[in-house]
């Protein structure tokens, strides 16, 4: 007499407990995400005491009314690349000296940066912007 078994094994897997588990953990990750303030990084501006101003040096100055000085010399946008020029004719490595207000906006260093990187493709060149700092 041959014992049969009432139990029948399925070869069937049920899915739901696999897609509640994803659920959770993609309402957990969204939940998590959005604590994370993007603009929580606090940038505090260098303060030193050294100086690395050499003699032939040339300063850019950008006053709170968004207007650029190339060694006092009143400079706008568009001749802010010649006046770096004229200043800097026969040296092939310098330092410009950024002396930018608190409140002038990013846009005004951009644009110096910017108009030192195309001098120095121009005439290949190796100028390099400091910005300057104020003492501790």
């Amino acid at each position: 007499m041959a014992i049969k078994s009432h139990n029948k094994i399925s070869a069937e897997f049920s899915m739901a407990s696999m897609s509640n588990l994803v659920f959770l953990l993609l309402i957990f990750f969204i939940l998590t995400s959005t604590l994370v303030a993007p603009n929580a990084i606090k940038l505090l501006l260098p303060s030193g005491s050294g100086k690395t101003i050499s003699k032939q040096s040339t300063f850019v100055s950008i006053n709170n009314q968004n207007q650029f000085f190339v060694n006092e010399t009143p400079a706008t946008d568009q001749n802010l690349q010649q006046l770096l020029t004229q200043s800097l004719i026969g040296q092939t490595e310098g330092v410009i000296v950024l002396q930018l207000d608190r409140t002038a906006p990013v846009q005004s260093f951009v644009t110096v940066i910017e108009a030192v990187n195309q001098m120095n493709k121009v005439l290949k060149t190796k100028h390099k912007v400091i910005l300057a700092t104020t003492p501790k």
